[in-house]
């Protein structure tokens, strides 16, 4: 399966890319592609995770030419 991993903000300067095409097994969740992206730099329920432009929860599935995004949590005031 193949996907593109979009990195956005401090994710994209912390993991070194904004953007890449994987090549990943089958049945795999968010949660799992962002274990696969990240390692061990932060545990994914720290991340927004969308799927082809809609925000996602990190239990989606997701499938063959998808589109996966991962944004820093949000602050402000």
């Amino acid at each position: 399966m193949r996907v593109k991993v979009k990195l956005f903000a401090s994710l994209r300067e912390t993991l070194g890319f904004a953007e890449r095409d994987l090549e990943l097994s089958e049945d795999l969740t968010l949660k799992e592609v962002w274990k696969i992206v990240a390692g061990e730099r932060g545990p994914a329920t720290e991340v927004l995770m969308a799927v082809n432009m809609d925000y996602a929860q990190p239990e989606t599935k997701i499938n063959d030419g998808d589109e996966v995004a991962f944004f820093p949590p949000v602050t402000g005031g």
